[in-house]
């Protein structure tokens, strides 16, 4: 019995070993592998995601560019170290940037779903700040750009169904924003500084459509609200009239656009509505506080595509007025609120000429309401086409600010008080001009690359009465002696070298 049982166990184990041999020997059928696919639904560069039925593309740049006579990459030496033309400006400043975009697309009942994102990583060389002892701090933390680089999201947002989520170009800007034909950023447009917003976008059919948008303020649209009581001698020395006083965000800007983008061109018209919303005219809230005032802003932009001097060739315009909403025409990239631009005089006694400006959305004195800023600009560029390898371009950009006789009083009792100016209240006019015209060439070797040269002048056009003086306080941070300066026009002259590869 115990010899069955062995044999029986024993031809088990044979038969199940036999069993599992043959099965490893059956053919086993292979995944499928799944293939990038492309895309052709949305244009070049799509493919679809393995799996799915979304539709995805990637791209970017790198850029290395060297700037001379400027540290400040794509505006001129307007304040601070830059405008002082002493030891401890700078005459050429180094920067590279590495760029990424994602953009993904998916048809729906409901019309498309996209999704883009674009990231970038900056590193700047060659900054420096007064050290308020002679010298310059080399300024080494990751928020300036250098060390390990500073990271940016300029772009997040969803589009569904009309509908516009998250940061997003402006419903007020142009595809072109402040590059006319460009890479220096001028006044006179809207930036295309991408804004928080949540909008909807009907379409007509034939390029045509219209934006209605709520859009943040805070990151983008406000410019300065100046309790000019508070000024002080230092502020005004360098162009800031007065403390700031924001209160905290209330009321979103409210834009609308008309938008026309045909072959032969592109058009737009938007307005934009702004409340200026300012704290208090003390420290605590028994001091009181002026009440809100909405401002807006105005846009009229044209581009002509492919005119007749060459194939490719466009003209780009854009011009406009703000009441209240400075920012609109003096963007955040392009201009500080303030200036302090020094220059050689000839005057007797005057150590050196300086241009002050500020420019705000609003001013006001402890016990009074807001008097509202007005400003215009204009901007415009012409790009030429020599060959598919070679293009210059000549741009030009003009913005003015104009204080009403209320303002002008509070900024130039102020101004005559702190600083002694000479030629006293008569004298004084806040008002400014701000203009830069330029040049630029590009040349692209092969698709994708391009090496350019851009050469810019810009002027600030001060109104204070000619022969002016004042008396300025010592300014350690950079490195300037108090004393008697002549109020006089000022100008720049910057270069930008650049090397983008586009992929």
């Amino acid at each position: 019995m115990k010899m069955a049982k062995s044999l029986f166990l024993g031809s088990a184990a044979a038969l199940v070993s036999l069993g599992g041999a043959h099965a490893a020997d059956l053919p086993v059928k292979a995944k499928a592998v799944e293939y990038v696919k492309i895309c052709s639904l949305y244009g070049a560069g799509f493919f679809y995601i393995p799996g799915t039925d979304t539709c995805i593309k990637l791209g970017g740049y790198l850029r290395a560019e060297t700037t001379f006579n400027t540290s400040y990459h794509y505006d001129a030496p307007n304040n601070g170290v830059g405008a002082a033309h002493n030891r401890l400006s700078d005459y050429y400043s180094w920067r590279t940037r590495q760029d990424l975009f994602v953009d993904t697309r998916t048809a729906t009942e409901y019309g498309l779903l996209r999704t883009f994102a674009e990231f970038a990583w900056t590193y700047t060389g060659g900054t420096y700040s007064g050290a308020g002892t002679g010298g310059t701090t080399y300024t080494t933390g990751i928020g300036n750009q250098i060390d390990q680089g500073t990271p940016g999201l300029y772009y997040a947002f969803m589009q569904f169904a009309g509908f516009t989520f998250g940061k997003a170009s402006s419903q007020f800007s142009t595809p072109w924003g402040q590059y006319a034909a460009n890479s220096f950023e001028l006044p006179g447009a809207a930036g295309w500084d991408p804004a928080l917003q949540f909008a909807y976008t009907f379409d007509f059919g034939q390029g045509i459509s219209a934006s209605f948008s709520a859009e943040d303020p805070v990151s983008r649209n406000q410019l300065a609200i100046w309790n000019v009581s508070s000024a002080t001698a230092a502020g005004l020395a360098t162009g800031v009239y007065g403390a700031s006083d924001f209160g905290g965000a209330r009321v979103p800007d409210l834009v609308a656009s008309v938008t026309v983008d045909q072959t032969w061109g592109y058009f737009k018209a938007s307005v934009g509505a702004h409340n200026n919303h300012a704290a208090y005219y003390g420290a605590t809230e028994v001091t009181g506080h002026p009440e809100d005032k909405w401002g807006g802003a105005g846009q009229l932009a044209l581009s002509i595509k492919n005119i007749p001097t060459g194939a490719g060739d466009t003209i780009n315009m854009s011009t406009v007025y703000t009441y209240g909403a400075s920012r609109y025409n003096f963007h955040d990239y392009t201009f500080a609120p303030s200036v302090a631009m020094y220059g050689s005089t000839g005057l007797a006694g005057a150590y050196q000429s300086v241009g002050l400006a500020g420019v705000s959305d609003s001013v006001f004195v402890t016990g009074s309401g807001q008097e509202l800023t007005r400003t215009f600009g204009f901007n415009g560029g012409y790009t030429h086409n020599w060959d598919p390898h070679w293009a210059t371009s000549i741009f030009g950009a003009w913005a003015a600010v104009r204080y009403n006789s209320t303002a002008k009083g509070y900024l130039c009792g102020a101004f005559v008080a702190n600083l002694a100016l000479s030629t006293g209240l008569g004298g004084c006019n806040p008002d400014f001009n701000y203009a830069a015209v330029g040049t630029r060439t590009g040349w692209t070797p092969v698709k994708g690359l391009t090496f350019s040269a851009e050469l810019v002048y810009t002027m600030l056009d001060q109104k204070y009465a000619s022969g002016s003086t004042v008396t300025l306080p010592v300014q350690t941070a950079i490195a300037k002696p108090g004393g008697l300066y002549e109020l006089k026009d000022q100008n720049a002259l910057t270069l930008l070298l650049k090397a983008q590869r586009n992929f």
